[in-house]
């Protein structure tokens, strides 16, 4: 198989004029082209009068020696699909434990039915609709009606709140985990677009269809069950206690594979408790930053902005601040809506998602800056999550202790001064905003390093500083304030035999691709060591 990259297209391609020019670009007639699949598409918007796609593709040729001899080198190269090896067939004594079903979770046990587990999948959320549990928080203080359409991530911590499938991770997994959603239902588009994206609304059906295909393989998912307990003899597992409605019960395991995800303090607090060992890490604290979606797609797309093909523009943007921590846009939600994500009464955080048309009003995204374990006050292990807590239930104060979040215009922030009125930009957050100054749940730092963001990034994005864009507090919860030490070799807890800390919440992900992976890498490694 031959692979053409930086082909060139009009923003009216279509397969015929792409095959067109891969005909004129490998010098061949139409005969002796076998098959052409898409390998990668994206937007080139450097130029506003010059937008246009670039495609890669992978083609299959006849006489494909004589056809690269006639090319210039570089012209198309031999491509030839990772050869990943099997891992061994399962020999557990006792069915592996997976805590947590956010993508590590999900995937880690994925990977052991394929293997002939028969794992235990234990899932804190509800078995239909799932949300994160602010929506029953919100739903039994009466603020949000039970049948409420808002849309919250399912799973535990809210992982999959949207199925943005952006990484920078580089592993032969990547394509395991898109070819999988492929086959339970997300679109086939996902295994070329350079920023594959699934979309809140068809997301739910493919976490759920994976869920089943784990069943049918013989795992087994328990909802609304809590992991209360590790069993431990000496520096052995031997099981978990877990709760359910109310009971609790002991499931004996040599194997526990713990994906509780970035949200789950409790849990964590019992495994300090217990003796697993963790350390503080850096994360990042900030808002979500709303602002029209034309205007985004006029900004990044020029005189095309109104074109069908490009759809809802998106961006990332990064500016070195003078401290030194830096401001950014992260899990960026074209056409997307600012959703609830806390977990604990009392508390309030944001997060983003699109439904997979990403057609709404608005284009939102995280803008962050870079917090230290210096900034949590405390040499503590569990700092970070209590200095977390702390400004979740200042935002929540500062929201009116209702669950609706506070707001600020943009000019406002950059004025120092608190927002009494909305403009323009009407915010997508659910059940409701309050308009207020941020400074008063955020750290000063924060705030700073925000209005130097938001001054510098309206230099690379033009409009991102507009007055009446409007900033939803607040974003504490990109990634976890801790990780759980685990050996390079076996991936298993330091100290702990059988337990092995696996995705975004033990500190060794940032996203739900980067976490699927490291879920199937420590299911392999859990697989290698039953086999000894």
């Amino acid at each position: 198989m031959l692979r053409l990259d930086n082909l060139s297209m009009p923003l009216s391609w279509d397969m015929s004029t792409l095959t067109e020019a891969v005909l004129r670009k490998l010098r061949i007639p139409a005969d002796m082209l076998q098959s052409l699949t898409l390998a990668k598409k994206s937007v080139d918007a450097r130029d506003k009068a010059d937008v246009h796609f670039v495609i890669s593709v992978d083609v299959k040729v006849k006489n494909e020696d004589a056809v690269l001899k006639r090319l210039k080198p570089g012209t198309a190269n031999r491509v030839n699909p990772p050869q990943i090896p099997p891992p061994p067939q399962a020999k557990f004594t006792r069915p592996p434990v997976v805590v947590g079903a956010g993508p590590a979770g999900l995937f880690a046990a994925l990977t052991l039915a394929q293997a002939g587990a028969n794992p235990i999948l234990i899932e804190r959320g509800r078995a239909v609709d799932q949300r994160t549990q602010d929506v029953s928080l919100m739903q039994k203080e009466g603020v949000l009606d039970p049948d409420s359409n808002v849309q919250f991530g399912e799973g535990g911590a809210g992982a999959f709140s949207d199925g943005k499938l952006t990484t920078g991770t580089k592993s032969p997994h990547i394509r395991t985990v898109l070819r999988t959603f492929v086959d339970h239902g997300a679109p086939e588009e996902i295994l070329y677009l350079s920023k594959p994206h699934i979309g809140t609304d068809r997301l739910k059906g493919v976490v759920a269809s994976i869920r089943n295909e784990i069943i049918r393989l013989g795992g087994t998912v328990l909802f609304e069950t809590r992991v209360t307990e590790l069993i431990v003899r000496g520096n052995h597992i031997e099981g978990v206690k877990v709760l359910h409605a109310g009971i609790e019960r002991e499931i004996l395991t040599d194997s526990v594979l713990l994906a509780i995800g970035h949200s789950a303090r409790d849990t964590m607090q019992r495994l300090f408790n217990q003796g697993v060992m963790m350390v503080q890490k850096p994360f990042a604290m900030g808002v979500r930053i709303e602002h029209p979606q034309s205007l985004i797609n006029q900004s990044q797309y020029g005189k095309c902005w109104q074109h069908p093909a490009l759809g809802a523009a998106d961006y990332k943007l990064a500016v070195h601040t003078p401290d030194g921590r830096g401001c950014y846009t992260f899990c960026m939600c074209p056409g997307g809506e600012v959703i609830a994500a806390a977990s604990q009464h009392g508390g309030l955080c944001v997060n983003g998602m699109s439904y997979h048309a990403r057609d709404g009003r608005n284009a939102n995204a995280a803008l962050l800056v870079g917090v230290n374990p210096e900034d949590f006050g405390d040499d503590h292990p569990l700092a970070g999550f209590v200095w977390q807590r702390s400004i979740e239930q200042a935002a929540y104060r500062l929201g009116g202790n209702n669950y609706h979040a506070p707001v600020q215009r943009v000019e406002d922030l950059l004025n120092s001064r608190a927002t009494t009125r909305l403009g323009e930009v009407i915010p997508t957050y659910q059940p409701g905003v309050t308009p207020a100054d941020l400074r008063e749940c955020l750290p000063g730092f924060i705030i700073e390093d925000l209005k130097f963001g938001i001054r510098r990034m309206d230099g690379q994005l033009r409009g991102f500083a507009h007055p009446d864009a409007v900033l939803t507090g607040v974003e504490t919860r990109s990634s976890s304030p801790v990780r759980l030490n685990r050996d390079r070799a076996t991936l298993m807890a330091e100290g702990l035999d059988g337990l092995f800390p696996v995705g975004e919440g033990a500190g060794y992900a940032g996203g739900i691709m980067s976490a699927a992976v490291d879920g199937i890498v420590t299911a392999r490694a859990a697989l290698e060591r039953c086999s000894l």
